[in-house]
């Protein structure tokens, strides 16, 4: 989710003016807002922003920066808060109506409550009973002269306070704070300097209940508690800690995240002091915000988009970029959760032009066979069911405009009702039909154990290339097969075969003019320490390029660097005759020397029966990603993100 911007939300409704009980002051050189009454302006539905959602995110942080005089009250002032809808109580036999958001709420109980003997930075926490807060307030945030505090309702709606001390806060500085809310803790960042951090008993709940609530932005909706101070920035950024996003800065106390377009012009100089703005001055050179639209009014204007890390410059009609911040990733978040109809092998996602976003799942289970899923808005939706037979991989590729899925049988199919002694199998090629919206039969091809396939093209012609695993149960040196599409009979038929010991994987890659294809070897029927062969293309066919010590090998995976080329191995396990296995080992990454024209080791990561290594890029940073299967003990394993 992107980052809402609550300041802006009310204060850009009508550009053309402030809003009511709002006035634009200049503090060194640096606008905010000042709130002079709790006008309802200032307040809006959380529907209108986080829109369909019914629960407050259970992880998020939030971005204030403000300014507050040191002779600030000792009262609670909030910055924000999220109140319940009010409810009218009758009392009396008059029939006499009092809202429930009327009384004290009791600041001065909670104010006695709390012990003055922490030290500087030191954190506290504390629930309060109070009637009203426990009827009205599902959220907030308020500062003291000494204290910043983070309230929510909390189980058996419960009032409870985060509160950090000695923030030093109240000094008439700018300060820019992030207050991030995570699972197993609550960080609170000021000027980008180290956090202070609460370890709470209990997490934010994961089921705060928002409906019918509103936003009330600089208050509570109420007089008292209004907040004092000067506004700059106040943003919510669900599901992410922004601090990283605005930290470093070259200027942290007023390091923004998105700050309202017309607080983040460029001020009138020539003031001494504090002073009232009343007009947008054009002068202004930097729009500093999420979004920002271009038109020809703003030719030549500059927008800085913090998310992006971002500069800009508006041509009349789009935003041309000056200066941009590549992408980086964070962390990664659930999507979806697929029930699948049996232990699921491999999945294979793909792109079919009209269609959209495909995934073939391989599944194990003969009787339901394997799964084709569509992408919709609301995630992978059951689309086609294929008939498998102890399918272990699927693998897509497409021929000019035809566009085929070629599954690994493993379990024979009905061919073995007529020979259950037989120990081949057969492996299915479909091809998408158009006209049916479906994938249809197009040729079978016999297999052994198939574990993988990989289609690849050299001077336009087009293979595949099956990595067959073993024939019958104990005979792993066999060969696996490259087959070549011939035009004449429209089939594919045997190009080559090439001696393999238990082959889990190929890999195909071109470098240059060069192209290749890697074998995964596991096993030779005694040992998985065995060569895997990494074979390149001559005068039609593959030869013998170098050879590497695997052990149980299940995948490699190319990737490459700049102009640098890599070679990254899954070793499964050791083993050897009887001697027992071992499960954590390392897994290896290969580099091309160039001169020596050969693979040489680059790195060594241990991992746990690896079975895949994926790689991919964001902007300018490169990942790989391991699946662990196994340590000896257990399958509950992490699988591991390298950056």
């Amino acid at each position: 989710l992107l980052p809402l911007d609550l300041l802006s939300f009310v204060l850009e409704r009508d550009p053309s003016k402030l809003v009511p009980g709002v006035h634009m002051k200049q503090a060194g050189g640096v606008r905010g807002v000042h709130f002079s009454s709790p006008h309802t302006s200032m307040s809006f539905p959380s529907s209108q922003l986080l829109v369909n959602c019914d629960l407050f995110p259970k992880e998020f942080s939030i971005v204030v920066t403000l300014k507050v005089t040191p002779n600030v009250p000792k009262r609670n002032e909030y910055i924000f808060s999220l109140m319940e809808p009010k409810k009218v109580e009758k009392r009396g036999v008059g029939g006499k109506e009092e809202e429930n958001n009327k009384g004290n709420i009791l600041e001065r109980n909670k104010e006695r409550g709390t012990s003055g003997e922490e030290e500087h930075g030191e954190k506290e926490k504390e629930r309060v009973k109070s009637n009203e807060e426990r009827g009205r307030i599902i959220l907030g945030l308020r500062f003291s002269r000494k204290r910043l505090h983070f309230l929510f309702r909390g189980h058996g709606g419960v009032v409870e306070h985060w509160g950090f001390r000695g923030g030093r806060l109240a000094d008439n500085q700018w300060h820019t704070l992030v207050l991030a809310i995570g699972l197993h803790h609550v960080r609170l960042t000021v000027d980008c300097r180290p956090p202070l951090e609460i370890v709470p008993s209990r997490p934010f709940p994961s089921d705060l209940n928002i409906q019918g609530s509103r936003f009330h932005i600089g208050s509570r909706g109420r007089w008292k508690g209004l907040y004092s101070g000067l506004l700059r920035q106040l943003v919510l950024s669900p599901g992410l800690d922004a601090t990283h996003h605005i930290c470093p800065s070259s200027d942290p106390q007023l390091a923004a995240l998105s700050v309202p377009p017309f607080l983040s012009d460029l001020p009138v100089m020539g003031r001494e002091g504090d002073g009232h703005l009343t007009s947008y001055e054009k002068e202004e050179q930097v729009f500093v915000g999420l979004e920002q639209s271009c038109s020809e009014q703003l030719q030549g204007q500059l927008w800085f988009n913090p998310l992006r890390k971002g500069l800009y410059l508006c041509d009349g009609t789009v935003w041309i970029a000056v200066l941009e911040d590549h992408k980086r990733l964070d962390y990664v978040l659930e999507q979806q959760v697929l029930t699948t109809s049996s232990e699921t092998h491999d999945v294979e996602v793909f792109q079919i032009p009209g269609m959209g976003l495909m995934a073939a799942m391989a599944h194990r289970s003969t009787a339901s066979g394997s799964a084709v899923y569509l992408w919709s808005h609301t995630g992978f939706q059951l689309y086609q069911n294929i008939s498998t037979y102890e399918a272990l991989a699927w693998r897509h590729f497409s021929m000019g405009k035809k566009i085929f899925l070629v599954v690994s049988n493993s379990g024979g199919g009905p061919y073995k009702h007529f020979n259950k002694e037989s120990e081949t199998d057969f492996s299915v090629i479909y091809k998408w039909s158009k006209k049916r919206k479906r994938f249809v039969r197009f040729q079978t091809l016999q297999t052994h154990c198939a574990r993988d396939w990989e289609a690849f093209n050299i001077n336009r012609q087009t293979y595949l290339a099956v990595a067959n695993h073993r024939q019958g149960n104990n005979n792993h040196t066999i060969d696996s097969v490259i087959y070549k599409w011939n035009r004449l009979t429209k089939s594919f038929e045997i190009h080559q075969m090439l001696p393999t010991s238990g082959a889990y994987d190929w890999e195909f890659f071109t470098v240059g003019p060069y192209h290749f294809l890697v074998v995964a070897n596991a096993f030779d029927g005694v040992t998985t320490s065995v060569d895997s062969v990494i074979y390149v293309w001559v005068s039609g066919s593959f030869q013998v390029f170098q050879t590497i010590k695997t052990f149980c090998a299940t995948d490699w995976e190319m990737f490459q660097i700049g102009s640098r080329v890599f070679l990254v191995v899954a070793n499964g396990h050791r083993l050897h005759g009887n001697r027992p296995s071992r499960y954590a080992i390392n897994s290896t990454i290969y580099e091309l020397d160039m001169n020596g024209q050969l693979f040489v080791r680059f790195q060594d990561i241990v991992t746990y029966s690896a079975v895949d290594w994926e790689f991919f890029s964001l902007g300018e940073e490169y990942f790989l990603v391991v699946a662990n299967s196994f340590d000896g003990e257990s399958y509950s394993l992490n699988s591991v993100l390298y950056r």
